[in-house]
This record gives structure tokens, C-alpha cells and sequence, in this order.
């Protein structure tokens, strides 16, 4: 049996859940399933941005495979809806009920604060993992039936890299939230690290002065090497696992140790 906490937390987000399933589900089906129909305007899209627009991107070429789902699934939009996702849910683990008056409920369970804070953040963890991995199980199914020439372990390497990505942002999203107990501080926080830290990987690739950046950014750990090409990097995933790891655990440090509002 599952602990009453982690039940609660998917209960109160079920709707939002399916509601962020079936949005990642819709975009990444409908982008890919009409691959061929779109090369004609994936051509005329890769002529018509300069070639800085293309780097600042990621995007070595929009006509290839690999080219195709990393500019369209992997790049920009399907990265940024998994991360709001992450984001939004993780605020309302400890955030959103101290904000709402409801933390003092939650916390006459029968568990220590840190218990409360692991289980309220497994389940949130659960939610946005199930919702990061639709691309894979979609793309599993779609790149071989319409005939994509990609291997499916380079499709994997990007889809676990993915799931990586949110994993160290719903540790960042964690920690804001234990650490102010608001959720504006959650959304505002973790959404100027997103991006700053995207454009420190796309400035990094533009220009060699500032190539640095990129050890500074989630992002590289995530596409910077790749793998629709290159295949599997463990190492870099290890670093996104290890960032949400730590930050996760500063989370719940600093959860039991602040004057919680009730």
C-alpha cells in the first residue's frame, strides 16, 4: 500500500496530470507522425532562418531525422512544456498548501517533517517522470512505423536525457519551494534558471569566448552532446541525476528546519 501522502498528492493533481499528458502526448504525436509530410516545410523553414538563429537553437539541419525530432520534439518547445510541468506541479508540494492555509492538516500525519517532505516530492517526482516519458513511448511506436532512419537507442538516449533534465529541475523547483513556501518564488526562481541557463548552452555554442557557459547549464548535460546522433553519455546524465538529487535533499533539509506557516 502506498503512503496516504503520496495518494493524496495524486489525487488533488490528477487533473492537471492529464491535462499535461495529453498536451505533451498531442505534440509530440502530431510532430512527428507528419514528418514527411512536413519536409517540404522543414526545408523552406531551415533556408529562411540565418544560420545564427539555427546555432542559437541547436539545430544542425531540420531535414534529417535527428535534425527533424531534435528541432522540432527536443529543442525548444517539448523541453519548455515538460519543464513547466515539472515546475508547476512541484510548487504545490509544500508551496501551495502552506500559501493556502492547508499545510497544518497535511502535517498532522503521523510522520516527521522529513517523511512528509520525501513522500509529497516522490509522487510529484512520479507525475512529471510519467508525463517527460510520453515522447519515448510515442516515439517508440511512431519513428519505426512511419519509417524514420534513427535508432531507436539514440531516440532512447534523448528521451532519458529528457527525463533527466526534469528531474534536476523539479529538484531546483523543490528546493525554492521548501525553502520559501511560496509559489510565486517557485514559478520566478526556477523559471529565470531555465533560462538563463539555456541561453548560457546557446551562447556557449555561438560563441567560443563564452564556451564555458555550458558546463553551467542543464541543458548541455541534456542535448548538448547529442544523442540523437551520438547515442548514450552517462556521465552527463549522472550530472543532471546528481543536481536533482542534491537540491531535492537541500529541499527537505531546509523544509524541516524553516518556521512553517499553517
Amino acid at each position: 500500500m502506498l503512503p496516504a501522502l503520496v495518494r493524496k498528492t495524486w489525487r488533488d493533481d490528477r487533473r492537471a496530470l492529464i491535462g499535461w499528458a495529453v498536451g505533451v502526448a498531442a505534440f509530440t504525436a502530431i510532430y512527428t507522425s507528419f514528418y514527411t509530410q512536413f519536409q517540404d516545410a522543414a526545408k523552406l523553414k531551415q533556408d529562411a532562418l540565418p544560420k545564427g538563429m539555427l546555432d542559437f537553437l541547436g539545430i544542425a539541419d531540420m531535414l534529417s531525422p535527428a535534425g527533424y525530432l531534435q528541432a522540432t520534439v527536443f529543442s525548444l518547445i517539448g523541453p519548455l512544456l515538460v519543464l513547466m510541468c515539472a515546475v508547476t506541479l512541484t510548487a504545490r508540494t509544500i508551496a501551495r498548501p502552506e500559501e493556502d492555509g492547508g499545510m497544518e492538516l497535511l502535517l498532522v500525519n503521523p510522520v516527521s517533517r522529513n517523511t512528509f517532505a520525501v513522500q509529497r516530492l516522490a509522487a510529484t517526482t512520479a507525475s512529471v517522470t510519467l508525463v517527460a516519458a510520453i515522447p519515448w513511448i510515442l516515439l517508440s511506436v511512431i519513428v519505426p512505423g512511419i519509417g524514420m532512419d534513427i535508432s531507436l537507442s539514440n531516440v532512447a538516449a534523448a528521451c532519458v536525457g529528457l527525463i533527466a533534465l526534469v528531474w534536476c529541475f523539479t529538484g531546483i523547483a523543490f528546493l525554492v519551494g521548501a525553502a520559501t513556501g511560496k509559489r510565486a518564488s517557485v514559478l520566478a526562481v526556477t523559471g529565470t534558471i531555465g533560462v538563463a541557463t539555456y541561453m548560457a548552452n546557446a551562447m556557449a555554442g555561438m560563441f567560443a569566448s563564452v564556451s564555458w557557459l555550458r558546463w553551467l547549464s542543464p541543458f548541455h548535460y541534456f542535448i548538448g552532446t547529442d544523442p540523437l546522433h551520438t547515442g548514450w553519455h552517462p556521465a552527463e546524465l549522472a550530472t543532471l541525476l546528481i543536481a536533482g538529487l542534491a537540491t531535492a535533499a537541500a529541499g527537505v533539509i531546509l523544509f524541516d528546519q524553516r518556521d512553517v506557516g499553517v
